[in-house]
């Protein structure tokens, strides 16, 4: 064999060893980035499974993987510098939540493998070239959040006597929040309600925001966006303030004061991700696994809320819900 020929058929295998293989070669275990959108304290149980999973796997973290935790506190360039520190790490995959976190990366690197536990048009924002062949370096979740909006109203419906007049609060800097503010006043029409648009850019516009719907809307409907679930605190206080019913995706939300919540499980999601980069570690490439969809949906309701703003929660809603706070 040819001394060329040699060199590279070794570069071809060295390419095909998965990396954790090629981690324990170089006298280190493999590092995984996980870059959240918003703050610990909002999503501590996510990571929790998340590391649940990998270790049923067989990966123990400070022994056979390393973890860097990195959160972005609802802000797009610190989710930016986050992913550029990741790449100066030389992590060995990055682990996103959110499609603003999972562009950031995106943006940041096209070697190291992505995994994003949820992304909300991942084709549509060129995420990945398909569903089923992502190409390129990103996979993960796909969180559906905008096609379950007119369950969303319709639950609200079934809460709010007579409601009419909707709002919807959203960052408009989020190209994903917008496309699911549409997709709301879409459903909004089908079900003969008015929706207006509410749309804030900075944390400093949320208090005017609300303070503008008082009297003008029976409902509010708040947008997935990590600002926003970085002010949730704030938002469910001044919502309350306002006589305002409070709709959201994740349960965080309303573990934090909301109304309402109807959305993908996200602990299973973060369960399904560490699933995702356990093939990567042991060499598949990201853009031959395939985006998977949301299998787990989940009602939560805070009933001291809803004692709060003089609203009854029927037997019937309460019977179909994940889990009703009190």
């Amino acid at each position: 064999m040819k001394r060329r020929d040699f060199i590279s058929l070794l570069g071809s295998a060295a390419a095909a060893w998965p990396l954790a293989a090629r981690a324990q070669q170089a006298g280190k275990v493999p590092t995984i980035g996980i870059l959240g959108p918003t703050t610990l304290a909002a999503q501590p149980q996510w990571t929790t499974g998340f590391l649940q999973r990998l270790r049923a796997l067989g990966w123990t973290e400070g022994r056979t993987i390393a973890v860097e935790y990195r959160w972005a506190e609802g802000r797009t360039e610190r989710a930016a510098e986050i992913a550029a520190e990741f790449v100066r790490l030389k992590v060995d995959v990055i682990v996103t939540w959110g499609t603003a976190s999972t562009i950031a990366a995106k943006q940041a690197t096209s070697v190291i493998p992505i995994v994003s536990a949820a992304m909300g048009d991942p084709v549509g924002t060129g995420l990945v070239s398909s569903l089923a062949r992502p190409g390129g370096n990103a996979t993960g979740l796909s969180s559906q959040t905008s096609d379950l909006a007119s369950k969303r109203l319709e639950l609200l419906r079934g809460v709010v006597p007579g409601l009419r007049r909707v709002a919807i609060l959203g960052n408009v800097g989020n190209s994903v929040t917008l496309l699911e503010m549409r997709e709301v006043e879409a459903a909004a029409r089908t079900l003969g309600l008015d929706a207006t648009a509410f749309e804030i850019q900075r944390s400093e516009d949320i208090a005017s925001a609300i303070e503008a719907l008082k009297g003008h809307s029976d409902a509010l409907y708040v947008a997935t966006d990590p600002l926003l679930t970085a002010n949730r605190v704030r938002i469910n206080t001044l919502a309350v303030g306002a006589r305002l019913p409070t709709i959201y995706t994740f349960r965080e939300n309303v573990e934090s004061g909301g109304l309402l919540s109807y959305g993908p499980n996200p602990v299973d999601m973060f369960w399904r991700a560490a699933e995702l980069v356990d093939k990567i570690l042991h060499g598949t490439k990201p853009g031959d696994i395939p985006v998977e969809q949301p299998t787990k949906f989940e009602l939560v309701i805070n009933l001291t809320t809803a004692k709060a703003l003089g609203l009854e929660v029927s037997p019937t809603l309460l019977a179909r819900a994940d889990e009703v706070i009190e």
